[in-house]
This record gives structure tokens, C-alpha cells and sequence, in this order.
């Protein structure tokens, strides 16, 4: 399902940026940054409830309001087929895709010991196998954009290991998702198109089971060596910047954004 309202064929001096995952947290907070005037965005999110709906919604209408055109999208990446749906109605509704940004996944935490088939494909269908289907599909587009960028998600847990907080699948799908990263980044270079991967450390939420557990923010503030979490504006800025043309000469790279997390 769609939201179609403001959109058309893009313009010559538009961007136009699918978000996966963009309903809250780092996705949120990157539309909010980059919504300006000669940007399009298509608001991707699973969509599991009318509230989840309603929150794109919202988000969508604030992007308008700074000026970007701004349509939505639901799907569950982890199904097959969503992924190729997804960029077949950005593609549908704006006539391009200059830049990709596959935020959405998430982190269970789960021993090696307790790890059940279920679990360890269902991570690898949302993340490593979602983005793979994503660029895939969005690959004869990003070819012919002037400013071809891909950012994919990651996270610390793909580099911290520790029996105290394990994430077995969770990490597991996300090593393999900065593996297929490299290949696109290979893959992709003679066309100009960069891509690259963000792996935030513990990132504040706004929603969710966790956001209003006061002790757990402060142990991971305390495991943190800059002793603080990240805000999602904060993981947002980096992604803003790699989208920029400034940052043409980067790809291939999996760029931590952790407060120290990862550096022992």
C-alpha cells in the first residue's frame, strides 16, 4: 500500500531517496534532515499497525512541510518480494531513484546456545537478503542517477562480542550485510554509484519495549567511552553526509559511529 499524494515524474534538479525503516528512530530522523525543497522521498516502513501507519503519515507531512515531496510504503522487507515491490512504487511514483538507504532491521539479543532456525532466517531475510533484493532492483536506476548512492545499516554488535550481551543472529546478518555492501561497492563503482556502510553503537530510541528503561540507557552509557548514547539525529548526520556530493570519493567503507564502543 501507498501514499501517492505530491508525487510525479521527478525533476531534473530533484533527489530522490527511498529510507527503509523510516517510521522512527535513525530513519525518522534522517527524512527529517534531508526534507528540503528539490528533494522527493519514498517513506518506507513495515506498516504492522494503523499506529505505525499513522506515525509515517505524520512524518511524511512534516517533510512536506519543509518543502520535500514525500511519499510512503509498507511492506515487510523479511517476505519475499517487498523489497522489489518497494522500489518498483518509488520508482512508479517519482520516475527515478538517485539514492538508497536500507535502515530497516532490528537486534535480538540470543546466545549461539538458545539460536533456533526460525530466528537465524528470519534476521538474515530482513536484513542481508532484504538489502540484496533492494539493490538489485534499484540497480538500473542508481546507474543512471548523477549522484548514485547506497547506505546500509549496520551495527556494532557485527563487531563486539561479548557473552555478557550476545546477538547471535542479529550479528551474523549484519556481518553478512556489510559483506554484500563491499560487492555492491565493487560492483557498482564504474557507474559512479558509492556505497557504503553506518554502524551506530547504542543509539537512543524513540518507541519500543526499551526506549523508557531508564537503567539499561545508563549501562550503555557507562559501556560507551565517550559515556553517552547516541541521539538518532546524531547517526543521521553522517548518513546526510555520505549522500552528499561531498562525500563521492567514499565507498566500500563500513563507518562506525559508536562513541568508542568498538575501539577494544
Amino acid at each position: 500500500m501507498s501514499d501517492i499524494r505530491d508525487v510525479s515524474a521527478a525533476r531534473p534538479d530533484e533527489r530522490v531517496v527511498l529510507i527503509t525503516g523510516a517510521g522512527s528512530g535513525i530513519g525518522a530522523a534522517l527524512a527529517r534532515r534531508i526534507a528540503a525543497p528539490h528533494s522527493a522521498l519514498m517513506l518506507h516502513a513495515r506498516g504492522a499497525d494503523d499506529a505505525a501507519r499513522q506515525r509515517l503519515a505524520e512524518l511524511a507531512a512534516e517533510c512536506r512541510a519543509s518543502g520535500a515531496r514525500c511519499a510512503t510504503v509498507f511492506g515487510d522487507l523479511a517476505e519475499r518480494g517487498a523489497a522489489e515491490h518497494v522500489v518498483h512504487q518509488t520508482l512508479a511514483h517519482f520516475g527515478a531513484l538517485d539514492q538508497l538507504v536500507a535502515n530497516a532491521g532490528h537486534a535480538q539479543r540470543q546466545t549461539l546456545n538458545a539460536l533456533d532456525p526460525d530466528t537465524f532466517n528470519a534476521a538474515f531475510a530482513a536484513m542481508p537478503a532484504a538489502f540484496a533484493a533492494l539493490v538489485k532492483r534499484a540497480t538500473p536506476a542508481l546507474e543512471t542517477s548523477k549522484r548514485g548512492r547506497v547506505i546500509a545499516l549496520s551495527s556494532f554488535v557485527a563487531h563486539r562480542y561479548r557473552a555478557d550481551a550476545p546477538f547471535a543472529a542479529t550479528a551474523a546478518a549484519k556481518a553478512a550485510l556489510e559483506s554484500l555492501a563491499k560487492t555492491a561497492a565493487a560492483e557498482l563503482a564504474p557507474h559512479g554509484v558509492t556505497v557504503n556502510c553506518v554502524a551506530p553503537g547504542y543509539t537512543r530510541k524513540d518507541r519500543g519495549p526499551s526506549a523508557e528503561n531508564a537503567s539499561a540507557w545508563t549501562r550503555a552509557a557507562e559501556a560507551t567511552p565517550l559515556g553517552h548514547v547516541a541521539e538518532p539525529a546524531d547517526v543521521a548526520a553522517l548518513i546526510a553526509f555520505l549522500l552528499s556530493d561531498e562525500a563521492r570519493h567514499i565507498t566500500g567503507q563500513v563507518i562506525h559511529i559508536d562513541g568508542g564502543l568498538t575501539l577494544g
